[in-house]
C-alpha cells in the first residue's frame, strides 16, 4: 500500500526474482547439490539486496568483489567446523568486521554484510572442507547470473537521474567513531545471543546471531536498535504463524517450494524500503521453506525460531544500552540540523535562479532534502513508536516531522516557481531569504533558542502572498518560526534528551 514512485520497488522485486531464480536454475542444471544451490541462491540475493552503489559501475565493482570476502570466509568457516570454541570466536570476529566496514560507505556495507552472511549459510549447511570447490562453483554461477540480469538484461538504473547523495555525519575518530562503538555493540551482543543460543540449542544456536547481527544493519543510535529489535521479533512471529499455515503442509515438495520461495523473494525485496516487520515476515517463511526442502521442518523447529530470535534481539537491546551508547539525541540532533542548513541552501539557490542565475539549480538540492527526511524519519522512529511511553516527547517529535514536511513542501514549491522561466525576482525575495537565513540560524545556534531571537523571527512583516514564490517563503518562514518551540525552548528538555 506504501507509494512506488516510478515503481522501483516493483523493477527491483521482480528483477530479484528472475536473478535469483535464474542463479538457482543454473546451479540445478549445472549438476550442483541442493546445499550448493541455496549457497548459491543466497549470494544472488545478497548481490541483488545489499549492493547498492550510488552509480552502476560502483555498483559492478562491488558486486565483482563479493567473492573476495565470501571464499575466505566460507574456507574459514569450514575449517572450523569441528572446533566450535575456535569457530565461535571467529563468527564474533567476522560481526564485529563486518559492522566496522560500514565507515567505508555503501561498498564496505555490502562487503560487510556478505562475508557475514557467507559464515551464518555455512553454519546453516554445515559446511565442511570437502565442500568448498563445489560451494565456490556455485556462489560465482549465481553471481554471474545476478550480474547479468542486473547489469545487462534489466538494467533500469541508466534510465534514471544521478541519485543526490547525502555525506555521512561527522566520523570522528576511535571510540568517537559511530562505526566503532557498534562494531564493538555487535560483538558484546552478538556474544550475549551466541552463548544464549548454544543453551537453548546446540544445531541451531546461529539464528540468535543472525538475528542481532540484522538489528544493527542499518541503524545509527540506540532508539532505532530498540526499535529494529522489536520490528523483528514481530516479523518473525507473523512468519512463523504463516509458515505453520504453508511451509509446513508442503513437506518440503520440490515444485511448490520452489514457487513459494518466489514469492518470498518478491515480498522481501518489495517491503524492504518500507516496512522491516513485512520483510522479516517473508525471510521467516522462505527460511520455513528452505529448511522443508532439506527435510528438517517441522512445528518445534518453527517455535525454536521464535526464541533464537528474541534472544539474538536481546543480546542487541542489552548491547545498545550498556555497551559504548550512541544516543538518539546526538544522532537527531544532528539530521535535523543538516536538514534545515539543506532548507536554506534550497532556498538560496532558488532565489538566485529567479534572479537570473544560469548555474543555479535548487532541483539537486531538494533531491537532498528528501533523503534527509528519510534519515531525520529513521532517527525519530523510537519516539513515535506506537509503544513508545514518553508521550510528550511523541507528540512534539510528531511536530517537528510535520513542520519539516511543511518546509519541504514549500522548497518543492519555491523550486517548481524557480524553473519557470517567467517567473522574476525583485527585493522582496532577497529580503525573505534573509528572514530565512535568520530563522535557520536561529534554529541551528547552540543552545536554546532564545526567546527574543523566536519573536523576532515571527514578527518578521507578513507578506501579501500575490506571487507564487513569495508565497512559498512565507509558508516556509512560518513553519520554521514554529519549529522553535518542539525543538528547544528555553525552560524544556531538548526533543530527545541527552
Amino acid at each position: 500500500m506504501a507509494p512506488d514512485p516510478g515503481r522501483l520497488r516493483l523493477r527491483s522485486a521482480l528483477r530479484a526474482v528472475l536473478g535469483i531464480g535464474s542463479a538457482v536454475a543454473l546451479c540445478v542444471l549445472t549438476g550442483h547439490s541442493l546445499a550448493a544451490a541455496i549457497t548459491g541462491g543466497l549470494a544472488a540475493l545478497l548481490a541483488l539486496f545489499t549492493v547498492l552503489d550510488p552509480t552502476v559501475r560502483g555498483q559492478a565493482v562491488t558486486t565483482a568483489l563479493l567473492p573476495a570476502v565470501g571464499f575466505p570466509v566460507l574456507a574459514l568457516a569450514a575449517v572450523l567446523h569441528d572446533h566450535p570454541m575456535t569457530r565461535d570466536a571467529a563468527f564474533l570476529a567476522v560481526v564485529g568486521a563486518g559492522v566496522y566496514a560500514r565507515r567505508w560507505g555503501p561498498r564496505g556495507h555490502s562487503l560487510g554484510v556478505f562475508a557475514f552472511m557467507m559464515y551464518f549459510a555455512s553454519q546453516f549447511l554445515h559446511t565442511v572442507a570437502g565442500q568448498l570447490p563445489e560451494l565456490y562453483g556455485a556462489m560465482l554461477l549465481s553471481l554471474l547470473a545476478a550480474a547479468t540480469v542486473r547489469f545487462g538484461l534489466w538494467c533500469y538504473e541508466r534510465r534514471l537521474p544521478p541519485p543526490a547523495a547525502v555525506p555521512p555525519l561527522a566520523a570522528g575518530t576511535g571510540l568517537a567513531r559511530a562505526t566503532t562503538r557498534q562494531a564493538i555493540q555487535a560483538m558484546a551482543g552478538g556474544a550475549f545471543a551466541l552463548a544464549a543460543g548454544q543453551v537453548l540449542s546446540q544445531e541451531r544456536w546461529y539464528w540468535a546471531v543472525g538475528a542481532t547481527w540484522w538489528v544493527f544493519v542499518n541503524t545509527a543510535s540506540s532508539g532505532e536498535t530498540l526499535v529494529r529489535s522489536f520490528r523483528r521479533v514481530l516479523g518473525t512471529v507473523l512468519g512463523i504463524a504463516v509458515g505453520l499455515g504453508v511451509a509446513v503442509p508442503l513437506h518440503g515438495a520440490p515444485a511448490a517450494t520452489a514457487a513459494l520461495v518466489a514469492v518470498c523473494v518478491f515480498g522481501i525485496f518489495y517491503s524492504a524500503a518500507v516496512s522491516y516487520t513485512w520483510m522479516m515476515l517473508a525471510v521467516t517463511v522462505m527460511a520455513g521453506l528452505l529448511y522443508g526442502l532439506l527435510g528438517v521442518l517441522d512445528t518445534g523447529l518453527l517455535v525454536l525460531r521464535v526464541a533464537e530470535t528474541g534472544v539474538g534481539a536481546l543480546g542487541a537491546v542489552l548491547a545498545v544500552l550498556l555497551v559504548l551508547p550512541v544516543t538518539t539525541h546526538a544522532t537527531t540532533d544532528a539530521w535535523i540540523q543538516r536538514t534545515l542548513r539543506c532548507v536554506h541552501a534550497c532556498t538560496a539557490e532558488a532565489a538566485a535562479r529567479l534572479a537570473g542565475s544560469g548555474t543555479a539549480d535548487p532541483s539537486a538540492r531538494v533531491a537532498e532534502l528528501e533523503l534527509l527526511l528519510g534519515k531525520v524519519r529513521a532517527s525519530l522512529a523510537p519516539l513515535v513508536h506506537p509503544l513508545s511511553p514518553v508521550r510528550a516527547r511523541k507528540g512534539r517529535a510528531r511536530r517537528v516531522l510535520a513542520l519539516l514536511d511543511d518546509c519541504a513542501r514549500e522548497v518543492r514549491g519555491l523550486a517548481a516557481v524557480a524553473a519557470d522561466p517567467e517567473a522574476s525576482h525583485d527585493d522582496r525575495l532577497a529580503a525573505a531569504c534573509r528572514r530565512v537565513e535568520a530563522a535557520v540560524a536561529a534554529l541551528t545556534a547552540p543552545g536554546p533558542v532564545a526567546r527574543a531571537e523566536r519573536y523576532a523571527v515571527a514578527a518578521a512583516p507578513r507578506l501579501h502572498a500575490t506571487e507564487p514564490a513569495l508565497a512559498h517563503l512565507h509558508g516556509l518562514e512560518r513553519a520554521l518560526t514554529e519549529l522553535a518551540d518542539p525543538l528547544r525552548t528555553p525552560g524544556h528538555r531538548p526533543l530527545i534528551g541527552a
